[in-house]
């Protein structure tokens, strides 16, 4: 392990420096936080919200039948998305 000494008032200078970028961190993460993003729901999710398969889940994608969005290569469904689509096909079904 390597020591290294500095100034007491450069480290002091550094501190108030990492503290400013901090604080501009977090107020940007509270700005761009969407808090519904929480509420969101995955993949293996919503095939056991629906008791599908991981395959019908894409058919269902694939044909526009269910909105999703992909974020860093992962899906992402809105909760009211997919209750939408099981009101739907219930109501096809129950006719």
């Amino acid at each position: 392990m390597e020591i290294i000494n500095i100034e007491a008032r450069t480290f002091e200078a550094m501190m108030e420096r990492f503290e400013a970028f901090a604080q501009k961190i977090n107020l940007l993460c509270d700005q761009s936080e969407d808090k519904e993003m929480k509420e969101w729901l995955d993949s293996q999710e919503v095939c056991m919200i629906l008791d599908i398969s991981k395959r019908k889940l894409q058919y269902l994608r694939n044909f526009q039948k269910i909105p999703y969005s992909m974020i860093n290569g992962k899906i992402y469904y809105k909760p009211e998305d997919v209750k939408k689509y099981i009101e739907v096909e219930r109501g096809e079904y129950g006719k």
